[in-house]
Order: structure tokens, then C-alpha cells, then sequence
């Protein structure tokens, strides 16, 4: 591994998921990547299941800077894990998996949840519009960042509406307080080959979810020939938080599915 990869693993506490990590679980290392307005502790709800399941994960700090750039730093994390990987995208964070894993033999499953899963060439912006039903760009704040591009937040009085209706008023605040901003061309960028093409994926939709639409879900979905499609009634955009259990139990069958 070359200096690069020594400091990728380094920065990102990967020292662990290593081939001796593997060979002791026999269990694949799954990777969670978050997406716009959230950040990695969205998934610790997550985590603490797979890791009492056996799993070792890591959950990637994802830059939110540009869609090439994003995939470009998680492919060079995956190229840090030793062993199978199955990759866990949420939101704009399906977005980047989905480029970042295309020819990396390694990622064994693509688990989507209410997250994009693009074709070539198509940007978040895009397909977030395909079908009515997102209120997301009503509730955005921008702050310009001098070079044409903008950061883009929700604010906060309106993120619980928006992004987790179903998550307590106090863990909502604090999740509006500490929502990581997205660069606006990270969002209009098209994306690249996707790997959902030849890599297995599974789908998770909430059924309440204003960011993502569930008929875009869906969609994504069907044109991927998912393994498994679940539903989650009445869950928000931010179903990682509000329904850890169920996530975690979509990624352990993706994992089972790998062996």
C-alpha cells in the first residue's frame, strides 16, 4: 500500500478493518457513507447493531464538495479495506457509492437507503424531480463560497419537518446543528459509470421520506433489479436514525447474500 493509502487508513481510524479483522468475523466490512445535511453519526444507531452482530464497519466522512471528488475519496477508502465490502449509501451518499464502487471487485453488495442510485450521466437535482413529491428545495439556505458555487443547508427551523418528522423535537435540533452543508454543483453534477450495473443491490424506502421521493425510489430501484425492495411505512428521509433496526437488518441479509 502506498503512502496515500497509509494516511487514508490513518485519518479515517481504519487500522482495524484489515485482513485480520475479516478473517476473525469471517464477515464482510461494511462501509456507510452519509449524505447532504447529515453526517457520519447519522448511522451510530446502525452501527452498534452490526458491530454487536459481528460486522466491522466504517462509516466514511463524506466531503459534500462534488460528485466526482466525493466518489473519488471514498473509492480511495475502499481501496484501503482488505476482504469483501458491502457499501451502505444514504441519500446523495447512494450517489457517490454508486461511482466510487464501479471496478472494485471487492464491494460484493450495494445497499441503497432512500438514497440515489444513478445512471450514467444523471445528477441528484435530476432525479430528485423526476416525480412530485419533494419539499426540499423550499426549506434550503445558501451561503455563497466566492467562487460561483454555493453551500447549501436546511434550516433549522424547518429540518425536522423536512428531514426527520419522526425522530424526537431534541435529537432533531441537534441534528440541525450539526448538518454538514453540500456544495450546490455536488448536487447538479452527472454521475459517472454505475456499479449497481454488475454489483447485487438492496433497497430500502420510507414511505414519508420529503427529500427523495418514494416513487423515485422505487424507480431507481426497479431499474437496478434489486435483490430485495422494503418498505418502511411512515418513515422520514432520515429512516438511518429513526429505524435503525430495520436498516441494519437490510444490510446483515445483503451480507449474508454475499457469502
Amino acid at each position: 500500500m502506498g503512502l496515500i493509502g497509509v494516511l487514508v487508513l490513518a485519518l479515517l481510524g481504519l487500522a482495524g478493518v484489515s485482513s485480520q479483522a475479516v478473517a476473525k468475523t469471517g464477515k464482510p466490512t461494511i462501509v456507510l457513507v452519509h449524505g447532504a445535511f447529515a453526517e457520519s453519526a447519522s448511522w451510530n444507531g446502525v452501527i452498534k447493531r452490526l458491530e454487536k452482530s459481528g460486522y466491522p464497519v466504517v462509516a466514511v466522512a463524506n466531503p459534500l464538495r462534488s460528485l466526482s471528488g466525493d466518489a473519488a475519496y471514498v473509492k480511495s477508502v475502499l481501496a484501503g479495506v482488505q476482504g469483501p465490502i458491502v457499501l451502505v449509501g444514504h441519500s446523495y451518499g447512494g450517489q457517490v457509492m454508486t461511482q466510487a464502487a464501479t471496478g472494485n471487485g471487492n464491494v460484493k453488495a450495494l445497499v441503497y437507503i432512500a438514497a440515489f442510485a444513478p445512471a450514467k450521466g444523471e445528477s441528484a437535482l435530476a432525479l430528485s424531480n423526476k416525480f412530485p413529491g419533494s419539499t426540499l428545495g423550499d426549506t434550503l439556505q445558501s451561503v455563497p463560497l466566492g467562487d460561483g458555487s454555493n453551500d447549501l443547508s436546511i434550516q433549522p427551523a424547518k429540518f425536522r419537518a423536512q428531514f426527520m418528522a419522526d425522530v424526537s423535537p431534541r435529537e432533531a435540533a441537534l441534528a440541525a446543528a450539526t448538518q454538514r452543508p453540500i456544495r450546490d454543483v455536488a448536487l447538479s453534477e452527472g454521475a459517472g459509470d454505475p456499479a449497481w450495473t454488475s454489483t447485487p443491490s438492496w433497497f430500502l424506502i420510507p414511505t414519508a421520506d420529503k427529500n427523495i421521493p418514494p416513487a423515485v425510489q422505487h424507480f431507481m430501484a426497479d431499474r437496478a433489479h434489486a435483490k430485495a425492495v422494503v418498505e418502511v411505512e411512515g418513515a422520514s428521509h432520515a429512516v438511518a436514525v429513526s429505524e435503525p433496526g430495520k436498516v441494519a437488518d437490510l444490510i446483515k441479509k445483503a451480507a449474508k447474500a454475499t457469502r
